[in-house]
């Protein structure tokens, strides 16, 4: 039997014992009064050695324990911290002090006792009374004070988040974040919607999406792969003014550093604006998300200083490609963008149309930026749902947020006249067939609703991957559970 398997067993033969006591294991509920951090906030004055009567309750789970002679020390941890916990023979009933001793690491149990400082003034819990809640049937991994692997700690959260509480705050800090958005939204007026998830046809971005089946009426669907762009806008066809939504989409794409398959995105829309007011709003709610998350407007990542304070400069997408890279991309043909990308040994397929060419050369020009900084005016090409420009109808009117050389949203005046939209539907349509995976799905329901009329709107998402670069971290460390190939048996 494995060292492992020899643990378990032990503490199998502990729940056996138990039971054989009439001793639930597994409690039904706790009534506790205190959290650790409320009981280490009230009593951080308290001298070295000072004893006190104040009473506390709490509940947790044991993740440190040392048993010396007829005295027993350890600590307790809850959602809010961990705190050290002691007990001796005769503060206990004989028949609690022997079922004390035979805790284990990783048992959650009920406290209840009074508040003293030891010699080295650490706060602590003397045990007058406690409960088993729950019988921890395996071992916490060997090194779990700071679990290092980082396969195990994505793969395992929970065992993480008890070796690295720390890594809780991450987490809430994404409640903050979320929050924050939606009652920024709420106060301008925006009213929250929810959109399919399942579609007979999916859009609203460039990315391949993930088919399942629909067994009651035996058709092929389509996971969502934004936040319900073309839904919302049939909303505005229908007369709302101000909507947005908050939802996971779906990308069958790869992993990197800031990208997942199934994430968190919020997306708004805004009858009667353009992408001029789209801007000013997104740098309003930008800076707002930065101060509530991280109660700054300064900091690093991914290897840039920011400061979401000073003024956010508006770059041309074409004239910035030209300045890194000598190409004007709108009078530079397909040859001329290929041979270029050769030349900066950016891997691309030879069945690319030119608006993807261009995008892979934009994608080598932006890690140079630091931002904050909105890009703007992309080409037609890889905009195929962005308004042209009024004032050129080779561009869009639409932007990229920018920071930290990565695009953290994206956002334009949606295109509102359906001809022009079904023809860039068509050349979508026909990208598709030449093996573009990502090219967007023609949406004829979609085009219906526009021949009703959609009035002058801007639109705009945002994804956690401005939380991610907030916190300065892989996107991955942010999600509690994120997708992991299956283990081998």
């Amino acid at each position: 039997m494995q060292p492992e398997n020899q643990l378990i067993q032990q503490r199998i033969d502990k729940l056996k014992l138990l039971r054989e006591k009439k001793i639930n294991p597994y409690a039904y509920r706790y009534d506790t009064k205190n959290s650790t951090n409320e009981i280490l906030e009230k009593f951080k004055k308290l001298k070295k050695e000072q004893k006190t009567s104040s009473k506390v309750k709490i509940a947790g789970r044991i993740t440190n324990i040392r048993k010396m002679g007829k005295t027993i020390f350890g600590h307790v941890q809850d959602f809010t911290g961990k705190i050290q916990i002691y007990s001796k023979e005769d503060t206990l009933k004989k028949e609690q002090y022997n079922l004390f001793k035979k805790l284990d690491l990783g048992d959650i149990i009920g406290i209840e006792g009074t508040i003293f400082s030891t010699k080295t003034g650490e706060i602590t819990i003397q045990v007058k009374k406690f409960e088993l809640l729950t019988k921890s049937l395996k071992p916490l991994p060997e090194k779990y004070h700071g679990l290092q692997d980082q396969e195990l700690r994505l793969r395992k959260r929970y065992l993480d988040l008890i070796s690295n509480p720390e890594n809780k705050e991450i987490f809430i800090k994404k409640n903050i974040f979320w929050k924050t958005m939606r009652n920024f939204l709420e106060e301008q007026k925006f009213i929250e919607v929810e959109t399919p998830i399942l579609e007979n046809t999916t859009g609203g971005a460039d990315a391949e999406p993930f088919v399942t089946h629909y067994n009651a009426l035996d058709v092929d669907a389509y996971l969502r792969i934004s936040c319900g762009e073309l839904w919302q806008k049939r909303l505005m066809v229908g007369g709302f003014e101000k909507t947005f939504e908050i939802g996971r989409q779906f990308r069958n794409e790869g992993v990197s550093m800031e990208h997942l398959q199934d994430y968190t995105q919020m997306e708004f829309y805004w009858a009667y604006a353009d992408y001029d007011d789209c801007m000013k709003l997104v740098e309003k709610m930008f800076k707002l998300v930065a101060k509530n998350v991280l109660g700054t407007l300064k900091f690093e990542s991914h290897g840039f200083k920011m400061d979401l304070n000073k003024k956010w400069p508006r770059i041309e997408y074409v004239k910035e490609i030209k300045k890194q890279t000598g190409v004007d991309v709108l009078k530079a043909s397909k040859e001329q963008i290929q041979k270029k990308l050769s030349k900066l040994k950016v891997r691309y397929e030879k069945n690319l149309e030119k608006g993807r060419l261009m995008d892979l050369l934009w994608k080598t020009c932006r890690k140079k930026l630091a931002g904050p900084a909105f890009i703007i005016n992309q080409p037609v090409e890889v905009s195929p749902l962005a308004k042209r420009h009024r004032k050129n109808p080779e561009l869009t009117e639409r932007f990229f947020v920018l920071m930290a050389g990565s695009e953290m949203a994206n956002g334009y005046t949606e295109l509102n006249d359906p001809i022009d939209q079904e023809n860039r539907f068509k050349e979508q349509t026909k990208m598709r067939g030449q093996g573009d995976t990502e090219a967007q799905m023609y949406d004829k329901d979609f085009v219906d609703a526009l021949m009703y009329g959609m009035p002058p709107t801007t639109g705009f998402g945002v994804s956690e991957r401005f939380f991610a670069y907030l916190l300065d971290k892989p996107i991955r460390e942010c999600v509690l559970f994120p997708f992991m190939k299956p283990e081998e048996d």
